[in-house]
């Protein structure tokens, strides 16, 4: 039984809340400011992927733009489907990205499947951004999401800059890129609850009276289901067209 006052006291707790989020503001504000400012590192290898028009390099993928974000989506070569987890973030995904290209942003989805895998997902779904095939390349390993089999087995792994041992061939992030001129630059890179700022369905959770409600799941996501295998959803992947 949650505890119940008069309106009064009510507002009075609201303001006390209202002021430790402020506070939160705030110190969310001075964090995206430190991160924008981290130094950054020149990508100096030449990665090609295959999109829908052909191979792309990382330079290609920024279209015309001064920025690039990609969402490194777990979907590996003969992986059937892709990660519920990164399915859930990317149902976010296509409402924003009309809004980044308006801010000099360009936003791409990398996986190490094959581009017809990709494609075949993709259309399943119902997306509309643009996703990539790094197969084939040293891209995902280089950006710490994709690892071989043995040292996932040998458990000599870790992810997320060392704060964690990895469980699985491929594990989800994100990686924001800068060019200046011809050159390429890595700005920053993010992973595990690192993309949960991406989760615009969570925001809203974290507003309801229950919150996530995950409390008593036996991980955090366990609820988490592709978007067209929920209870009553449509089966023709109409998420985003």
């Amino acid at each position: 039984m949650h505890t119940v006052v008069s309106q009064n006291e009510w507002v009075a707790a609201r303001k006390a809340l209202l002021a430790k989020e402020k506070e939160f503001t705030q110190a969310r504000d001075a964090l995206s400011a430190a991160r924008r400012n981290l130094p950054w590192v020149n990508v100096e290898k030449n990665y090609v992927f295959e999109g829908p028009a052909g191979k792309e390099t990382l330079s290609d993928l920024f279209g015309g733009k001064s920025q690039l974000i990609i969402y490194h989506f777990m979907l590996g070569p003969g992986w059937v489907q892709g990660c519920p987890s990164c399915s859930y973030l990317a149902d976010h995904f296509d409402g924003a990205n009309i809004h980044l290209a308006q801010r000099d942003v360009s936003f791409v989805a990398v996986s190490r499947a094959p581009l017809a895998e990709i494609e075949a997902y993709k259309k399943r779904m119902g997306w509309k951004f643009k996703w990539v095939s790094s197969y084939g390349t040293d891209f995902n390993q280089d950006l710490g999401v994709s690892f071989g089999k043995d040292d996932v087995d040998a458990k000599a792994m870790t992810y997320n800059f060392g704060t964690a041992a990895v469980n699985s061939t491929e594990l989800p992030g994100l990686s924001a890129f800068i060019k200046d001129n011809a050159a390429v630059f890595r700005t920053y890179s993010a992973y595990a609850r690192g993309l949960d700022t991406l989760i615009g369905a969570y925001n809203f959770l974290d507003l309801a009276p229950k919150g996530r409600d995950e409390g008593a799941l036996p991980w955090t996501m366990a609820w988490v289901r592709r978007h067209d295998e929920y209870e009553g959803a449509s089966k023709a992947g109409s998420c985003c067209s």
